[in-house]
């Protein structure tokens, strides 16, 4: 039987198993894509998953460390097709098929091991942008190769979309980020409006609203960057990429309605707003 990038059935099945357990919109919006292109996608997801479930659960930092070590020496493999797991192989072809690069699933890596550590509180301006750049640009670098675009424009869609969706995350995630010990807003900006750089304190502070207005209009400016770029790509090739932009942009519209003084007051788009997105952008 023929599969995808030449793919071990079994492989192709733990990949695409992984992403539909997650519950996540991101397997049916993915539909848009060819089979080979779906089946990377799909792998990038579960490699992220993955890495993600090594810094975020319970454990020894030196475990932790190890584990993620263990993935820097499968992506050196990628390039030379091997791999030894189903992930692994999956993003072996995928390397092999589509050229994606090694320095951006080590970056992911990386920007794991900063979550792995000590709980990030209040990281400065230049430490935030480097976070976001590990955790989702370097995602969405893989993204728009997998999606069908390599030219520079692709990769500046990557830059900007991946800002715009990880600050947003960060705006949507306070109050559970807070629960964690964690407080992704930069420094500079809560000294200036007065807020306490203590996570769950600066949750209740006055100035925590002028602190994320901030992030809400930089996020806000990453989108309109990313659909500038767009424009200049291959319109096919970024029907995914648009979507999840209008995807978050809708939720960052509704996370500002919804203001800062209820944070725990969860903001998600409804199914007729997500199915509307999906029409629109040619995923249904």
């Amino acid at each position: 039987m023929t599969t995808p990038l030449g793919l071990d059935p079994a492989d192709l099945a733990a990949v695409t198993d992984a992403v539909r357990a997650a519950g996540t919109s991101f397997y049916h919006g993915m539909r848009v894509l060819p089979p080979e292109r779906r089946a990377a996608m799909y792998g990038i997801y579960a490699f992220c998953r993955e890495v993600d479930d090594i810094a975020d659960e319970p454990g020894e930092l030196a475990a932790k460390n190890a584990a993620l070590a263990l993935w820097r020496r499968r992506v050196a493999g990628f390039a030379d097709g091997r791999g030894d797991d189903a992930i692994s192989r999956v993003l072996a072809a995928a390397t092999q098929r589509f050229a994606l690069r090694q320095d951006d699933f080590l970056a992911i890596i990386d920007g794991m091991e900063m979550d792995a550590g000590a709980p990030i509180i209040a990281p400065d301006l230049a430490t935030l942008d480097l976070y976001c750049d590990r955790v989702a640009v370097a995602v969405g670098r893989l993204s728009v190769r997998a999606f069908g675009d390599s030219s520079a424009k692709a990769d500046e869609v990557a830059l900007a979309l991946g800002r715009a969706l990880q600050l947003t995350n960060i705006l949507r995630d306070l109050a559970e980020d807070a629960a964690r010990g964690r407080l992704y807003l930069p420094a500079e900006w809560l000294d200036a409006a007065g807020v306490p750089r203590d996570p769950r304190r600066a949750l209740t502070a006055p100035g925590l609203g002028a602190v994320c207005d901030r992030i809400a209009e930089r996020a806000a400016a990453y989108f309109r960057a990313a659909d500038q770029a767009m424009a200049a790509c291959d319109r096919r090739a970024m029907r995914p990429a648009r979507l999840m932009g209008a995807t978050y942009a809708a939720l960052l519209a509704a996370l500002r309605q919804r203001g800062w003084q209820r944070l725990e007051t969860p903001v998600m788009l409804g199914k007729w707003q997500k199915l509307w997105l999906a029409f629109r952008y040619g995923v249904l």
